[in-house]
Parts: C-alpha cells; structure tokens; sequence
C-alpha cells in the first residue's frame, strides 16, 4: 500500500514528523499513541505560561483537526488492509468478473480536512488499464460517494443550505472549518437530496389533536424574496399588545390597520425576483368560544417545489385528507390563490368531489389589486394621488360586493380610449386585461361574505 503520511502539528503550524507505519503499510498505533500524548504535553505547557485563552484555543484548533484527520487515516488503511487481504484475485459479482487491481490513491474531503488514502480497484474482466468500468470495494463497504466529500460533510451543507444561500455556506463553511465543498457540490447534494422530500412530508405524521374546524389552503408562485433596510426595519419593530394573543393571524391585521395602505411600488421597483416556486401554505383556524372569531393559524405547513402547479396540488389534496376533511367530513376547506388560469382546472381534478358547503375557492384580494393598479394607469400617472384615490374607491367597492360598479368604471374608461394614436393600444390592453380577469372570478370574490364570516 503507498505510504500514506500522517502528521501532527508543531507549535508554530510547521510538520512535525510522520507517523511510522508498519511493513504493510498500515501506521501503526502505538506511533499514534504517543502523537496523542504529545499533544497532551503541549497543553499542559501551555497551561505553565501566561497565554490567554483566546490564543491557546486557537492554537488548539488546528492541533485537533490535525490529530482527526490522522485518525480518520488510521481508520481508512485499516479498513483497506482487511478488505484487501479478503479479497480474491477474481471476484463475480452477479454475472461479471473482476480482477483485482493495484490501490487507487484519492483524497477524502471530511470534517478535519483533507484526507488521502489508498483503496483496491476491481477491474471488469476484458477491460484494459484506465478503463473506467471496475469499482472500490472500500468505498461501497464504507459508502462513500464519488464527489470526494464525506456524507456527514454533504449532509451537514445541505441543512444549512435550508437557512442560507449556497455561496454563503461555502463561506460560512470555509470560515469555521478552515474548508468548504465547493458551491456546485453543494447545490447538487440539494437538489439530489430533494428528490426524497416528498416521500418525506407523506410520512409524516399529521396532528389531529388541536386542530381547528376551517381549513385554508394557499397556492401560489413566489420567488426567492428581497427586502430593503426600510423593510426589515418594519419587520423587526417592537409587536403591540394583541387583543387576541392566541391568534397571529388577528395581530398582523391589526398592524396593518395602524400602519395604514402600503406605497404603491413603481414600476420595475420590485420586492422579490428569481425562479419561480409552486408554494403551498396550509393551516387551520379554530372558532373562538367568546366572540365567534377564527383563530389561528394552527399547524401551519409550508410546502414548495420547483415541480408542475399540478403536483402540487395532488400534495394539497392528501394532506386535506390526513388531517381530517375530506369529502363529506362536513367541514370547510376554504381556498386562496390568484388567478392563474390554471387552477380551476387543478381544482377540478383534485377538488371536484367537494360540495359548495365543504370548500369554496378565494381570489386573494392583492391579486385583484394588481390588476386595478395597472388598469388605472390608462387614465392617471403612475405614482398620482388621483390613481391612489381612484383604487382606494374600487378596493371600497371589492369589499362590499359592489363589482359591478368596478366593471361598469372599466368598460366606461375602456370605451373613452381611442382605438388609434399614440400609447392608446397600452391603454385599451391594461382596461381590456384587468376587464377580462374580473370577469372570469366573479364567482370567487365573495369579499363582504367573507369579511362578515371572519374568512
């Protein structure tokens, strides 16, 4: 087996010696032992000078990872001089047969730091010298990956890949452990990894106990969110007192009411960008026995997936049933979302066995906005107090099921826009869009029953 050095650090970071190893290459442990016990010697000499803590534990850190990764060698020849001394010169494995090979050196990437050791190469019998069709037996007996990183290495990145960006746990990574796999790695131990989340999410189990008597569904597309300082400043004030302090849902209302209506953004100045999602928000509200108010959210489950709207609508669907509503349960399920074209369609294939009094579908009323905002534009300046006053009265409308009125300003605008001349095609394209998707939701813009049953 090639000579595999492993090496203890000295007290100002330079090599030291190599562990001896015995003549079939293997280091032998004793050598170890007393690499061990140097290090030992070391701290108890630190403890006999005036050096701080903060530079004694400096100075130990590297010490330690250095010792790690001479065991982590130790461990590896160990383990190869075993397997290989078992091994026979052919091996059939199922129909093929393989002839053993000289060890293959490689470079284990682990928590310590780098590692190189040496294992048996099994070469497909027939195949010559450098063909790429044979395996390592130490390497699937260990179950080792072929991206050179340790699974405890890529599981450890993956988690904090859930938190931060891949690029900041490269960085984060580098910084506490004085290494990092690369970015790319990272990334595809992801997106490997997610593959088996949806088995994971069915497996779990779902909590019954507690729940509340109204389920909401949300689906929608979002992107990797961004916020400015000014934002986050918002988010991070001091919460007032809450008249209804089980409930979050009633003191992020409450705060909207005292912050008053949000600055419309202008145009191109967005708050979120990048690949879109499918996301699906699901929770239950509970009705409170004091005042009939809906509680809430209980459970709340967020889901997403860069997979079809379809699937995850099929998601949706089997956690309504595992937490208890599904069809002819006699509860309600109430459902929000924008208009995307979509999701009638879904809603038909996965929601369809629902009666009226079980489930009813909710356009989510910024949604509708939107589609006002932009329609106001053909007659009032983008940023104008007229077009702020002008949505103002059309969201007043919304709220008292007074949709006819917003349709009836729409189509009198669309019909004062002349079909020919300059910037009159934007204009009759943004009052015929938002005409159209009033239309095609009439029946899901219910807002003053809504408001009135606390939905």
């Amino acid at each position: 087996m090639p000579d595999v050095a492993l090496r203890v650090l000295d007290g100002d970071h330079s090599l030291k010696q190599d562990v001896r190893r015995s003549a079939d290459g293997v280091p032998e442990e004793a050598a170890l032992r007393r690499e061990t016990e140097a290090l030992v010697e070391w701290v108890m000499q630190a403890t006999r000078s005036p050096t701080a803590f903060f530079a004694f534990e400096r100075a130990l850190i590297p010490r330690v990872f250095a010792l790690g990764r001479c065991l982590i060698a130790l461990f590896l020849a160990c383990r190869e001089a075993a397997l290989a001394a078992e091994l026979p010169a052919r091996l059939r494995v199922g129909k093929w047969w393989y002839r053993k090979r000289p060890p293959h050196p490689r470079a284990l990437d682990t928590f310590f730091g780098e590692v190189p050791y040496c294992r048996t190469y099994m070469l497909l019998e027939g195949e010559t010298e450098g063909a790429a069709k044979g395996f390592h037996p130490l390497d699937r007996q260990l179950g080792l990956s072929t991206d050179r990183c340790s699974l405890h290495m890529i599981s450890l990145a993956a988690r904090l890949a859930t938190e931060l960006a891949f690029e900041r746990v490269h960085t984060w990574l580098k910084r506490f452990l004085g290494w990092s796999p690369a970015t790319e790695t990272i990334e595809h131990a992801v997106l490997g990894l997610g593959v088996y989340t949806s088995a994971f999410f069915d497996a779990m189990p779902t909590l019954l106990l507690c729940d509340g008597e109204v389920l909401v569904i949300m689906i929608d597309q979002k992107a990797i969110p961004t916020a400015t300082d000014a934002e986050l400043r918002k988010r991070r004030g001091k919460r007032r007192r809450n008249p209804h302090p089980e409930s979050a849902r009633h003191r992020g209302r409450r705060k909207r009411q005292e912050r008053g209506p949000k600055k419309r953004r202008r145009k191109g100045d967005k708050s979120k960008n990048g690949r879109a999602a499918t996301l699906v928000v699901m929770y239950t509200l509970r009705v409170s026995p004091t005042d009939g108010l809906l509680l809430g959210p209980i459970n709340k489950v967020v889901w997403g997936s860069f997979a079809g709207k379809r699937y995850a609508f099929a998601w949706a669907r089997r956690q309504a049933e595992k937490r208890g509503f599904a069809p002819g349960s006699n509860k309600l399920i109430q459902f929000v979302s924008d208009g995307d074209d979509d999701f009638p369609v879904y809603l038909k294939d996965y929601f369809g066995e629902y009666c009226d009094l079980e489930f009813i579908t909710t356009i989510d009323l910024p949604h509708v906005m939107e589609y006002l905002w932009d329609a106001g534009l053909a007659r009032y300046p983008e940023g104008s107090d007229e077009l702020a006053a002008w949505a103002r009265e059309q969201k007043t409308r919304l709220l008292e099921n007074r949709v006819d009125r917003v349709l009836g300003d729409l189509r009198a605008m669309l019909a004062s826009v002349p079909k020919t001349g300059p910037g009159t095609k934007a204009k009759r394209e943004r009052l015929t869009r938002a005409i159209r998707y009033l239309e095609n939701n009439l029946d899901r813009m219910d807002y003053q029953y809504l408001r009135e049953n606390d939905l």
